[in-house]
């Protein structure tokens, strides 16, 4: 991939996505080679504390703010990492593990061995493991409130007058009291309290639902098939060490 230098600029935290779709992180550092084109960036995982994983640019798409690794979560999240904010360039030892890691030709490296007259030849083939993550549906939360009621037990305190009746004698001479023979009724107003109940509506609490996403090892176990070639040589032409 092919950037001007207000692309390379730009790549610095924009997403970061595997090859379906899903998020990996967001881009922390980018590598140039010798020629100065942008050939690695650092992408920052959320999982690995002051570490970035290392990712290849070489195929990578650039759409829309988001980089598209042809590579899944997995494994750019397993890839070697390297600290992050450092501004050491990588080493050859560094370059070696990513190219290897990604499956990938490492410029300017090349089979040696000595010249030999080719002869017939089979292919052999195996079956290796690619463990990736795809997301689907884990079920609905539902955040539901329906309406219970319950008994509440309180007292509350009451005022209410009682009456007595007092007796008192009339002191000599007391010119208030009239000594009238005769039928007389007087009144007196009595009060009693009683409880009174109201209700009203309060709002007291906010419940919402919220989801983290968790990243947890899960062991994977597959079987591999692998061809063997063997070679049926007669002893005259069989080479010995």
């Amino acid at each position: 991939m092919r950037l001007t230098e207000q692309q390379i600029r730009s790549l610095y935290g924009q997403d970061v996505q595997d090859r379906s779709g899903a998020k990996i992180g967001s881009v922390g550092q980018v590598w140039a080679d010798a020629a100065g084109e942008p050939t690695w960036v650092s992408v920052k995982t959320g999982v690995m504390g002051h570490h970035e994983s290392m990712a290849p640019l070489g195929a990578a798409t650039l759409r829309e703010d988001t980089l598209s690794l042809p590579y899944d979560k997995a494994t750019v999240r397993s890839a070697p990492s390297v600290e992050t904010g450092t501004d050491q360039p990588l080493d050859a030892q560094q370059l070696a593990q990513l190219y290897a890691h990604y499956q990938l030709q490492q410029p300017g490296t090349q089979a040696q061995g000595r010249q030999r007259r080719e002869g017939p030849e089979v292919i052999r083939s195996e079956e290796r493991l690619h463990v990736g993550t795809e997301s689907e549906p884990a079920g609905t939360a539902v955040l539901r409130k329906h309406v219970v009621s319950e008994d509440v037990h309180t007292t509350v305190p009451v005022e209410h007058d009682e009456v007595r009746v007092e007796h008192e004698p009339v002191a000599a001479g007391d010119r208030r009291a009239r000594a009238d023979i005769g039928d007389e009724e007087q009144e007196m107003t009595l009060r009693a309290e009683r409880p009174v109940v109201s209700k009203e509506q309060v709002p007291v609490e906010r419940v919402r639902l919220a989801k983290d996403e968790v990243v947890e090892d899960r062991a994977v176990d597959e079987r591999l098939r692998r061809e063997q070639v063997e070679a049926d040589v007669p002893e005259p032409a069989r080479r010995h060490a």
